[in-house]
């Protein structure tokens, strides 16, 4: 079944595709028989009823350099697709927000992934607080007194952005810290919203795993090492990720979260655990699908485009 697919993302030119999932998700729907249409969020419209994108039919190939041709910029309306994707990364804010908005008027006729709806009421470090019990101790808040509680009862803990993505802004502060008021002013001085703090987890000395699920199904994960001297994992942040397989404490995770996902139309998830506790559920644009392909095989890009399928069929 050829589909007709437009995939909202930040500018393809820029991708690095040996490791780009919506590459490589890109890459298999074309395989697929699916055609591509590619926009920016910042050419997606509301105009006069029709929820509509400025940008361009495009083809990618695996050549570092030459990985797409454009066909020519046009005007679509999005409601005559198939599948719209949303995969442009975070910061998840206003103008992300708005682009769910916009795309939830799409529904019943168009199948966005993730669902735009589900997607702006389960960012990535709210949806795990549904599920204490696979958490660790958790504390979100702006004020001060109550930051520095937490801290005074679990004494080493990683204070970080709610909103924020790929390591920046995390910090680890062990029981010798100074400066926690001091990086609170400095996070209060940029924007107005909560932080979030968690009891650290000396286990991340042996990666943060990725877990990737397919319509609420785990099938397959990665390791992400930290670089040397650093408490953070993420790729974005010099993390290395490595080859590693499913625990039955990630089964038992992903057996908890996953009917929640599927219901939600959560079709593409990537979860993070680090030792045996849930820390983020990420939805807004998970990664890792090249690496796990890379390190065992499992094809999750195809898996994704099953469910797909399944779903414009059902």
């Amino acid at each position: 079944m050829g589909l007709n697919v437009a995939v909202q993302m930040d500018p393809i030119q820029a991708i690095n595709i040996a490791a780009d999932s919506t590459f490589r998700l890109m890459e298999e729907a074309q395989a697929r028989g699916h055609r591509l249409f590619y926009y920016t969020p910042d050419r997606l419209a509301l105009d006069d009823g029709r929820v509509t994108a400025r940008g361009w039919p495009v083809e990618v190939r695996r050549v570092r350099g030459d990985h797409c041709t454009l066909g020519e910029e046009t005007v679509v309306d999005l409601g005559a697709f198939d599948v719209v994707w949303l995969r442009q990364d975070p910061p998840f804010d206003m103008g992300y927000i708005t682009t769910t908005h916009l795309l939830d008027l799409l529904a019943p006729g168009t199948l966005v992934v993730n669902d735009p709806f589900w997607v702006r009421n389960f960012p990535e470090k709210l949806l795990v607080l549904r599920f204490p019990d696979l958490t660790p101790p958790t504390t979100i808040a702006r004020d001060l007194a109550t930051l520095k509680a937490f801290k005074e009862r679990h004494g080493d803990i990683i204070l970080k952005p709610l909103y924020g993505n790929g390591g920046a802004g995390v910090f680890r502060l062990d029981p010798n810290d100074r400066n926690f008021t001091a990086l609170w002013e400095v996070f209060a001085g940029i924007n107005r919203e909560p932080l979030i703090a968690q009891k650290f987890l000396p286990a991340v000395s042996a990666g943060d795993k990725r877990v990737i699920l397919v319509d609420g199904e785990p099938v397959g994960a990665i390791n992400r090492m930290p670089a040397e001297g650093e408490t953070r994992s993420n790729m974005h942040a010099g993390g290395t990720p490595v080859a590693v397989g499913l625990t039955e404490r990630d089964r038992e995770i992903c057996a908890r979260i996953g009917p929640l996902l599927r219901e939600k139309g959560q079709v593409f998830v990537g979860i993070d655990v680090i030792g045996d506790w849930l820390t983020e559920i990420n939805v807004t644009s998970p990664t890792g699908l090249q690496e796990l392909e890379r390190f065992d095989g499992t094809n999750a890009a195809a898996l994704i485009w099953e469910a797909i399928e399944r779903r414009r069929r059902g």
